[in-house]
C-alpha cells in the first residue's frame, strides 16, 4: 500500500526578476505587494538625484536606468499627492527614507526598519516621496509596501494613521549550536511573548479572530528557523516570499517532507502547519503576509478598493467634487527639510520621534 507523499505547499508562484516592480500575486485579504529597492545616488539641495535625468520618462519612470527609479516624481523620486479608499496601506521602509504628507495635515520621515500603517477608509490624499538626504554618498533606498483590505463595515471609517518606530518592533533572534543565526521582525502577529505595537483600530489586523501577520524573516547561510504555528488559524493562508538567497528549503517538523523552492519564489502554506525554513549557502530573507481572508466581493480601480462597482462609480464622483478634503500642501510632492530627521506630526498638531533605542 501506497501513501501520498504529505506537501508542504498548497501552491508556489515565481516573484519574477529583482529588478522589477510588478506587484507579487497575494491572498485575500492582502490587495498588493510590492518591493522596491533602488540604488539612489547622492541629493542634490532638492533632495533629489545629483546628475542629469535626462532619458527618462518623466512623471513615469519606471525602467531601473542606472538601478534607480524616479517613479512619478519629477525632481525627487516618488509617489505625488494620490487618493485612496476602502483599504489600508502598510509600507515596510528597509533602507532609506519616505516623506509623507496627507490632506489631512499629517505629516512624516520615517525609514530605516520603520513601518507607516495608514488606514485609508472613507478617503485619503497623500503624497510618498524619497528625499535622498545625503548629499555626500550613495541614498539607497528598500521598501515594502503592502495593501490590506477593509471589510464592508470598515471600508467608511475615519482615515488613520500610525507609525511603528523600528524601536517598538520586535525582533526575535536565535542561534544555534553551529553559531548560524536567525531573526524574525514582527510587524503584526504576535510570537510567543513578542508584541507588535497595535493597529490601527479599524484595521482586519485589530481583529484577534484575523490572524493577520506580517513577519520579515533573515537567515544566515545553513541556518534553520521554524514558522510559529497556532492551532486557532486552522485553514489560515500564510504566504511565504522568498526574496533573496539561492536556495530554501522547507521541511515538516519531523523531516518526512522536504520541499526545495527555487529562488524568487512565492509559496502558500497553512498557519497551523508547523514548518521549518533552512537556508541553503547564502544569506536568505523572507517577507510573511498572513490573514483569515475576508471573504467579500472585491470592486478595485487604481486607489480605490470597494464591494460594488456602484461604490467605485460614487468614489469617483465624491473625490473629482471634494478632492477627499482638499490638499493643504503648496507641491503635488512636498519633502520635509534635509536636517528634519525621523518624526511623525499627526492631524491634531502632535508631534511624535522615535523613542530611544532599545537596551
Amino acid at each position: 500500500m501506497h501513501t501520498k507523499p504529505r506537501t508542504l505547499t498548497l501552491e508556489t508562484f515565481p516573484l519574477g526578476p529583482a529588478t522589477s516592480v510588478a506587484p507579487w500575486p497575494t491572498l485575500d485579504p492582502f490587495l498588493l505587494c510590492v518591493h522596491h529597492a533602488d540604488a539612489y545616488p547622492a541629493g542634490n539641495d532638492e533632495l533629489g538625484p545629483v546628475g542629469s535625468l535626462a532619458g527618462r520618462r518623466i512623471g513615469n519612470d519606471f525602467e531601473g536606468i542606472d538601478g534607480f527609479r524616479m517613479y512619478h516624481g519629477e525632481r525627487v523620486p516618488g509617489f505625488p499627492q494620490h487618493p485612496h479608499r476602502g483599504f489600508e496601506t502598510v509600507s515596510l521602509m528597509r533602507r532609506g527614507y519616505l516623506d509623507h504628507s496627507d490632506s489631512l495635515g499629517a505629516a512624516a520621515r520615517f525609514g530605516g526598519g520603520d513601518v507607516q500603517w495608514m488606514t485609508a477608509g472613507r478617503g485619503i490624499s497623500h503624497a510618498e516621496m524619497f528625499p535622498l538626504v545625503a548629499s555626500d554618498a550613495p541614498n539607497p533606498a528598500e521598501l515594502f509596501q503592502v495593501w490590506l483590505n477593509l471589510p464592508r463595515a470598515s471600508k467608511m471609517a475615519a482615515p488613520h494613521f500610525s507609525m511603528l518606530w523600528s524601536e517598538t518592533i520586535p525582533t526575535i533572534k536565535r542561534t544555534d549550536e553551529a553559531g548560524r543565526a536567525s531573526e524574525m521582525t514582527i510587524v503584526a502577529g504576535a510570537v510567543e511573548a513578542a508584541s507588535p505595537p497595535a493597529p490601527p483600530p479599524e484595521s482586519w489586523a485589530s481583529r484577534a479572530d484575523a490572524h493577520v501577520a506580517i513577519w520579515t524573516l533573515r537567515l544566515d547561510p545553513h541556518a534553520r528557523l521554524t514558522l510559529p504555528t497556532s492551532a486557532a488559524a486552522e485553514d489560515t493562508p500564510r504566504v511565504l516570499y522568498f526574496f533573496r538567497g539561492s536556495t530554501l528549503t522547507l521541511a515538516s517538523e519531523d523531516g518526512a517532507a522536504r520541499e526545495p523552492l527555487a529562488p524568487r519564489t512565492g509559496a502558500v502554506v497553512l498557519a497551523d502547519q508547523a514548518i521549518e525554513l533552512e537556508a541553503g549557502d547564502d544569506e536568505v530573507e523572507v517577507l510573511v503576509l498572513q490573514g483569515r481572508p475576508i471573504g467579500e466581493p472585491v470592486a478595485a480601480h487604481g486607489p480605490f478598493v470597494m464591494n460594488t462597482r456602484e461604490e467605485l462609480e460614487a468614489t469617483f464622483r465624491e473625490y473629482r467634487r471634494t478632492r477627499f478634503g482638499g490638499w493643504p500642501w503648496p507641491s503635488d510632492a512636498p519633502t520635509h527639510p534635509r536636517a528634519a530627521g525621523r518624526f511623525a506630526r499627526y492631524p491634531d498638531g502632535r508631534v511624535d520621534h522615535p523613542p530611544s533605542p532599545r537596551r
